[in-house]
């Protein structure tokens, strides 16, 4: 599948506000019968496009309530010093999100932990034992004032 229709763009933006849609009201939604509707989701599926579905969780009821953005450089660039760091990294339940950038630091992390004790504890005790590390700059979260888990499916580009 290369190419995304109108109607597979529509069931992406439905399925990425309410996933647990029935195929019956997504159909619906689509002006669909649920058969084709169910044969497109699971082309969606099988070509990448859709990759899993989850649970989204209220991070303080889970008494993960403190939010650090971390900036990582390493002392070196090395390919295999890199892979060290995603291997290493992947293991820490700690670490949301990774993202390899450009700039003055190498990765911007977030890292969720139930208050800045605990965050202390995380860097002194895992993130700072990393043999890749050079340096760490931390920011807490004051507050989210947007905190998107969809992706703007546009019309593609005329050519």
């Amino acid at each position: 599948m290369t190419h995304l229709d109108r109607i597979d763009r529509k069931i992406l933006t439905i399925l990425q506000k309410n996933a647990r849609i029935t195929n019956k009201e997504l159909a619906s939604q689509l002006g669909l019968s649920p058969p084709p509707t169910l044969e497109r989701v699971k082309k969606l599926e099988s070509s990448g496009y859709i990759t899993g579905y989850a649970a989204l969780l209220d991070p303080k009821k889970i008494d993960l309530g403190t939010v650090m953005m971390v900036s990582v450089s390493l002392h070196q660039h090395s390919q295999d010093t890199i892979d060290d760091f995603y291997k290493a990294v992947d293991s820490l339940d700690e670490v949301l999100e990774c993202y390899h950038v450009t700039g003055d630091d190498d990765f911007m992390l977030k890292v969720v932990c139930k208050d800045i004790n605990e965050y202390e504890r995380f860097v002194r005790e895992k993130l700072a034992k990393l043999n890749s590390l050079g340096k760490i700059k931390s920011s807490v979260v004051l507050s989210t004032l947007k905190n998107a888990i969809e992706y703007p499916i546009r019309e593609p580009f005329l050519k």
